[in-house]
């Protein structure tokens, strides 16, 4: 079980920015995400920056840090760019980059470039087009392709990836389409849990959705000749009924962490708590859960 953290772009860098991903590394956190949104639910109308920058930041004040995106979606990325933003930040950070991709919401960004809101199938459908391609462009020098969605023409990524074939991708997945790009091109998994069950549901009905995701996870794999075992799981909290409850105290977080460790979460990634807001938490208690947390796990 690793454990690791959210930073939300909501800072300045000189003001506080910095500061957190520099601390996020002195707590022996595994790894240190962000969101890449171009504005995000209640933070829209504040400070809000962008995750490739940041982190590009975040590698230049840190040593051994993972660092990444929970997630970046087609909403408004091109995987030609993308793969280009993201050999180099790659490079900056000396090989300490996951890349989390999803296939994006109707929500926040998914029309700020002005088009109308895509569909689930169609977000699938781009989502479906836009990993292999990706995972093309990051593993080759140069890459022609015409698609239905994206295209690119003699596209060259030299010198590639420090982390080879290419830095690793979690795939957010709870669908059957999601769950096979997540077996043919992840190196993770990853999943909120159902979010039908947020406003309503229990805790207990939580675990039960989440064992029948990992359950169709490992279908997946079988189908792509792939054993699941070799696929990070990754929980990313604040999502589920159980909300901010395991960041009460440190007991709270190994109790929700050794539920979910039993049904094969190999990662837990809690937000860094924002004062005001529905990540809300006692920093103490915080930093308590990221230092003595995995060793109570035992």
């Amino acid at each position: 079980m690793r454990l690791s953290t959210v930073i939300l772009p909501i800072d300045r860098w000189h003001e506080g920015g910095r500061r957190k991903w520099r601390h996020a590394e002195e707590l022996g956190f595994h790894a240190a995400y962000t969101y890449d949104h171009l504005s995000w639910r209640a933070f829209r109308d504040g400070p809000w920056f962008g995750a490739v920058p940041t982190l590009t930041a975040a590698a230049a004040v840190t040593e051994r840090l993972r660092l990444g995106t929970l997630v970046t979606s087609p909403n408004f990325r091109h995987p030609v760019t993308l793969a280009k933003d993201l050999i180099t930040l790659d490079d900056v950070s000396g090989g300490r980059i996951t890349l989390g991709i999803g296939a994006g919401g109707n929500g926040f960004d998914a029309t700020a470039l002005g088009q109308e809101a895509w569909t689930p199938k169609e977000r699938a459908d781009r989502f479906g087009e836009f990993v292999p391609l990706l995972d093309r462009l990051l593993t080759e020098d140069a890459v022609s392709q015409k698609g239905d969605f994206y295209t690119a023409d003699e596209a060259r990524n030299v010198p590639g990836c420090v982390q080879r074939p290419r830095l690793p991708f979690a795939v957010a997945a709870t669908g059957p389409r999601g769950m096979r790009l997540a077996a043919r091109y992840g190196q993770g998994w990853v999943t909120t849990g159902d979010p039908k069950l947020y406003e309503d549901g229990t805790p207990e009905q939580s675990v039960a959705a989440l064992a029948g995701q990992i359950e169709k996870l490992g279908k997946a794999c079988v189908e792509a000749g792939r054993d699941v075992a070799d696929l990070d799981k990754i929980l990313l909290t604040g999502f589920t009924p159980d909300r901010n409850r395991p960041l009460e105290s440190v007991d709270a977080f190994v109790d929700f962490a050794g539920r979910h460790r039993e049904l094969g979460f190999t990662e837990i990634v809690i937000h860094w708590p924002i004062p005001d807001s529905d990540f809300a938490a006692d920093q103490a208690v915080f930093e308590s859960i990221a230092t003595e947390a995995l060793a109570r796990l035992g």
